[in-house]
Parts: C-alpha cells; sequence; structure tokens
C-alpha cells in the first residue's frame, strides 16, 4: 500500500514543491528543515544562493501553480513583478543594444527569499503538513539494501543533542547539492550511484542595492532590467568585458547587482566590485549601480558545477525513495533552471501518485525514467555552453574538436536566433519555449521552420532589407523606442532619432 507517512528532508524550493504534492497523498508529510526559517522573507544558512538573482521560468511557473494554485497571484501581491523581458529590459547583446518590441515571454521577478516566503506560506495552509525547524537528518533507515525489494524504510536524525529515527512510507530528498543521501545508499549496500558531472569554473558575484525614489531615477531608465552579455571581440579588452552582468529588479525597490564568468576570477570586496561594474562593456551598467544605494555586502559564489546524479541506471533503485531539486540534478545557476526543474519533478511526482494506490519496484522505476526526460531538456541546454571552455572538468568534458566547434558557433548561432526573434514571431517563440524549457534543444535543433526563419532574416540581412534596426551604441544609454510592429513597408517607423546606432 502507499501507505500513511511521507518525510521530505529540506525545506527549499524543492521540498516545498514536493511537501505541497504530497500531502494530497498521504495522511501526514513531515519536513525536516536544519534551519530555524524566518517568518518573512529573509537570507538563511541552509540557501546561500538566495542573495544572487533567480530567474522561475515559464515551465516553472506552471508546476508550482498546480501544486500550489494562487501562488503566482500571492508572489505578486507581496512585491514580485509580472514583466516581460522584451520591452522591460535592456539587453546588451554582442553588436550593441537590442531593439525593444512586445515578445511572447512573460516573467515573474523577484528575490529568492520571497519566493521561498510565499511557498512556505502556502504549504502551512495544508493541514496534512508538519514543518519540524532546526532537525538535521543524520542517515536513513534502509533494509534489503542493493537487493530486489530494498527499500529506504525512514530516516535518522539529530535535534540539538538529542537524536532520533523517523519512521516513513516514503522519503524525498531535497536537500540540495550536499546531499549526503547517495553516500548513505551506498554504505546500506546499494551500488554507488554513477554521476555526470562538468564544472567550467563559474564563479559570480552580487550586491543588493535600493533603487533611487521614483522621481529622481533618470529619464534613460524606461526599464526595469539590465543585461550585458560578454564580449565576442577576441582582440585586446578588459577582463570585465567578459561578464555575464545583470541589473536585476526585486520587490521593494530593490535591485541586486550581479556580475559573473566562466574561469575568471570574481571580485569578492565593495571597492573591487564597485570598480568592476564600472568596467563592465556598456557603461549604462556602472552607472545604474551608481545611482543607487547599497545595502549588503559583497556575496561570491563558486557552487556552479553541473552534476546529475543518475539514479535511474541503478539496476535495483531503492524502493521507498525519490530525490529532486539540486539533489539529483543540479546547474550551473546562470541559467536559471534549478527551481523550474525542481517542481517539473515535483509534477511528476504528483501526475504518478494520482490514483496510485501501491508504491512498488514499477512506480520508482516510472518516476525515474519521467524524471530523466524532464532533466535531459535543462541538461542538454547546459552542457550545450559549459562543454565549450578548455578548462571545464569533469565526465561531460568532450574531445577538443567538439569543443572547439561549440566555442566558435554558440556565440553566433544565439546571435543569429536573437536577431531574426526580432522579424520572425515563430523564430521568436520557439526560443523563448527553449529558454524556459516547454521544447528541448533537440526539439529546436531539428525544427525545419526555425531554421528557415533564420536563413530568411540572414538573407535579408545581407540584401539591406531587415526592418528592425539594433546594434544600438553600447556606450550609449539603451535607446527607449518601442519598435513593435514596425513595418518598412507600412512606413510606420518610430522616431529613432537620438538611438545612435553602432555600424
Amino acid at each position: 500500500m502507499r501507505g500513511k507517512t511521507a518525510v521530505v528532508l529540506g525545506g527549499s524550493v524543492a521540498g516545498l514543491c514536493a511537501a505541497g504534492v504530497l500531502a494530497r497523498h498521504f495522511d501526514e508529510v513531515i519536513v525536516l528543515e536544519r534551519d530555524r526559517l524566518p517568518p518573512d522573507a529573509q537570507h538563511r544558512r541552509g540557501v546561500p544562493q538566495s542573495k544572487h538573482p533567480h530567474f522561475l521560468l515559464n515551465s516553472g511557473r506552471r508546476a508550482i501553480g498546480e501544486i500550489f494554485p494562487g501562488c503566482e497571484k500571492a508572489l505578486i501581491a507581496a512585491g514580485g513583478m509580472h514583466l516581460m523581458p522584451s520591452m522591460d529590459a535592456a539587453y546588451c547583446e554582442n553588436a550593441g543594444w537590442s531593439p525593444r518590441q512586445s515578445g511572447s515571454m512573460t516573467m515573474v521577478y523577484s528575490s529568492r527569499v520571497l519566493i521561498e516566503r510565499v511557498l512556505r506560506d502556502k504549504v502551512r495552509e495544508l493541514p496534512a503538513i508538519e514543518i519540524r525547524e532546526g532537525v538535521t537528518v543524520t542517515g536513513l533507515r534502509c533494509t534489503g539494501g542493493g537487493t530486489e525489494g530494498g527499500r529506504v524504510e525512514g530516516v535518522e536524525y539529530r535535534t540539538g543533542d538529542e537524536s532520533g529515527h523517523l519512521a516513513a512510507d516514503l522519503v524525498v530528498d531535497a536537500l540540495g547539492r550536499g546531499s549526503s543521501v547517495a553516500a548513505w545508499l551506498s554504505t546500506a549496500g546499494w551500488p554507488a550511484v554513477p554521476e555526470k558531472t562538468l564544472d567550467a569554473k563559474v564563479t559570480y558575484t552580487s550586491r543588493w542595492y535600493d533603487l533611487p525614489p521614483a522621481e529622481r531615477r533618470p529619464q534613460s531608465w524606461w526599464w526595469k532590467h539590465l543585461v550585458v552579455t560578454p564580449t565576442q571581440d577576441t582582440g585586446d579588452h578588459p577582463e570585465e568585458h567578459e561578464y555575464l552582468s545583470n541589473f536585476f529588479p526585486i520587490e521593494g525597490d530593490r535591485a541586486i547587482v550581479c556580475m559573473g564568468a566562466w574561469g575568471l576570477r570574481m571580485p569578492r570586496e565593495v571597492e573591487t566590485f564597485e570598480a568592476a561594474a564600472d568596467r563592465v562593456r556598456a557603461t549604462a551598467f556602472g552607472k545604474a549601480a551608481r545611482a543607487c544605494t547599497p545595502t549588503s555586502e559583497v556575496h561570491l559564489t563558486r557552487s556552479t558545477d553541473n552534476k546529475w546524479r543518475r539514479f535511474d541506471l541503478i539496476g535495483q533503485p531503492p524502493l521507498g525513495l525519490v530525490c529532486i531539486g539540486d539533489s539529483i540534478c543540479a546547474f550551473n545557476p546562470f541559467y536559471a533552471q534549478g527551481m523550474s526543474s525542481a517542481a517539473r519533478s515535483a509534477l511528476i511526482l504528483a501526475e504518478l501518485l494520482h490514483g496510485r494506490d501501491v508504491l512498488d519496484l514499477a512506480f520508482f522505476r516510472e518516476f525515474l525514467a519521467l524524471q530523466k526526460k524532464s532533466l535531459d531538456v535543462p541538461w542538454m541546454l547546459a552542457m550545450a555552453r559549459d562543454q565549450a571552455y578548455d578548462f571545464a572538468t569533469g565526465s561531460e568534458v568532450v574531445a577538443r574538436w567538439r569543443r572547439t566547434l561549440a566555442a566558435r558557433l554558440s556565440w553566433p548561432v544565439f546571435n543569429a536566433i536573437n536577431a531574426a526573434s526580432r522579424e520572425d514571431p515563430y523564430v521568436e517563440r520557439t526560443f523563448a519555449q527553449v529558454f524556459n524549457l516547454d521544447k528541448s534543444l533537440r526539439q529546436m535543433a531539428t525544427d525545419p521552420r526555425f531554421w528557415f526563419g533564420i536563413a530568411r532574416y540572414k538573407v535579408r540581412q545581407r540584401l539591406g532589407r531587415t526592418v528592425v534596426p539594433s546594434g544600438f551604441d553600447d556606450q550609449q544609454d539603451p535607446p527607449g523606442t518601442d519598435y513593435t510592429g514596425y513595418t518598412r513597408a507600412a512606413g510606420n517607423a518610430p522616431s529613432a532619432k537620438a538611438d545612435l546606432v553602432k555600424d
């Protein structure tokens, strides 16, 4: 039988989503969390990455909305912002600032701590869930480890100086990157869990700021979000031109200024952070940071390697155990896939539990197969870029010729997609679906209509027949002109005489 008690290890986004699902199917759901959880949107030791920007992709938004109806509405009511990046973000790509126009993609912007607070509020509305704080999980209770029918039957824990154990019909590991569950299983008799790894040596650094009062903001600040991509210039340039930089809006008229790079040392002191922001290749970035009031120290992280623990490859997977979130698959945070992937895994769990009374071997194998299919989508995206670096390490490092090919093609292809998206709605929608994990990279790569749209744009570009101007000077403020619906044939070009175009 399915049983009465489910235990969730960890009370972050993955654990809360899992608890929300399990509350529909178990009499009691117990969440064990090491930290004392703050009553409001505040940082805590167990989520150091909360000090950096977090995107909740559309697939993740929908998954969380299914698990916790009304969650997005509550997040916006608490200060989150529903924005359209193509209209509300100034985006500096290789050739300069991109034109501003409507697109198919929207996003909800907020801090990670606010997302978790809203999720905790939703979890506490469910009477079946109990969150126990200040509890450190120290091991698993298992029987028949590594044999047919081997099962996880509960967990061992410590609260202060006292130890205990908790029986469970289902255990969900949501302990994150540092989870010890795989090691505990090995000790109990299961084979070592195979791992896929790739570390592209990404480091990023962030600082929190208060925005100036609305009446004192520069007139050029039509944007809410500012993004500067790394230079593609192979000549001599400041190291800061290699940064991927974000001026990321969050609730409470605040922003997180974040800079990151592959294979470079990043500033961690206030003085060097501010100096680096001034040297980012688009001058508007440093000026924006200088116009705001800093409210935090500089936060730096190097925990950015990609790691996939392949539980699906174990011949006899442990019954009674499900792993979701970073505990099974952690991504380079640059790609903003973690929360959404965790929510998608929780939704798979919900679909399989519906109408099912027995959690047998077939159930766990089916979950692992469906989860693997879901994780393939973000994993392929992460590999497409991170495998291009010669200094990357791990099991997924590819041959030099493939690294060279990826390094030479990834940015030009990305540039071509961005350019074609301005004038081809199909290309724009398809890329937005891939970015939001609604389509796989493989689906995009094998879509003839998608590549036809890019090829057609490149031909028009060569013939001087493209419609929407681009490449606005990155040494000037990003232009606010709205090019939505602009067609040269209709003669409806917006007035953009003040927008300086870089040749």
